[in-house]
């Protein structure tokens, strides 16, 4: 068993580092939120009183933070701390550019660094079925691996440092781009007198088939469970999809590469957030198409 310090304790964060916990590792967890270490210890971790303490002796050291500047504020925090030769796995979702220069900072200082992001949502943290897109070197990753097994049900290793946060983001553009053309057929098909389950029954098994409708289907009573069944009560929350559609701007920007239908994504998003879509699931985005004037959309 390891010695894994798990730093960020947020709703994706306190559920991996539990099932590491569970799995039989030795777990010390920082967080700046008081009621997320008391949440950390009842699932028998080791609190530490910052993130310096936490890695300290640490082989593994995982984050799952908000952003790139903070990502790479708290590496540089930790770096004086860390074992040299530790695997450092940074799971959160940030720009390309910030990965890249993580692994740059803490491969200098003779860790072993891996970006990897996830797909899978809240419950796919706590039922350990994520999936990791995960960047950096092969002897890393191989270290590194049994854990991603713990957490996840599909681990990937995409490539040098930065892959993993390219194709997450390349795979988040492409599920917000899809989820709206979901959305639209839906409501259309309202509009047009089909019910929902008769639009389901079709779409689902014929060429409009896709992931936001076979699995996550944005309207209630048709197809799995899904957040339109609980009052789209976030698994991914609009806000993040806006977040992860940003990054995608910023990485096709950065490449000089077009990507018109990522950006009026984008752009459809952060009008949903501007009208009472904040904490709400991204496919509730469909209540913003079906009132919104062809102008708007």
């Amino acid at each position: 068993m390891a010695e894994v310090a798990f730093i960020g304790l947020g709703n994706m964060g306190l559920p991996m580092a539990s099932n590491l916990a569970a799995a039989g590792h030795t777990v010390r967890v920082y967080d700046t939120v008081a009621e997320a270490i008391v949440k950390a210890v009842a699932a028998g971790m080791q609190p530490s009183s910052s993130a310096a303490k936490a890695v300290s002796g640490a082989d593994f050291i995982i984050t799952m933070l908000p952003n790139g500047p903070i990502a790479l504020a708290v590496l540089a925090e930790i770096l004086p701390s860390a074992m040299r030769g530790a695997v450092v796995i940074d799971c959160s979702t940030i720009d390309v550019a910030s990965a890249r220069e993580a692994h740059r900072i803490a491969g200098e200082a003779g860790l072993l660094p891996l970006d990897a992001p996830v797909s899978g949502g809240t419950g796919g943290a706590a039922a350990g079925t994520l999936t990791f897109m995960v960047g950096g070197a092969k002897d890393a990753f191989d270290k590194a691996l049994p854990l991603f097994e713990v957490m996840g049900g599909k681990t990937v290793h995409c490539g040098d440092g930065g892959s993993g946060q390219a194709a997450k983001i390349c795979n988040n553009m492409l599920l917000g781009i899809s989820m709206i053309g979901a959305c639209e057929a839906f409501s259309l098909a309202e509009k047009l007198g089909l019910s929902a389950q008769a639009a389901f029954d079709v779409i689902s098994t014929s060429s409009g088939s896709c992931w936001s409708v076979n699995t996550y289907c944005p309207v209630p009573g048709v197809g799995p469970k899904s957040p339109a069944d609980n009052d789209y009560k976030p698994g991914f929350a609009a806000e993040l999809m806006a977040k992860d559609l940003g990054l995608s701007q910023e990485a096709a920007a950065n490449a000089g590469h077009a990507t018109p239908l990522g950006a009026h994504a984008l752009a459809l998003y952060r009008s949903f957030l501007e009208k009472n879509g904040a904490g709400r699931d991204f496919s509730a985005i469909i209540d913003y198409l079906r009132t919104a004037k062809r102008s708007e959309a």
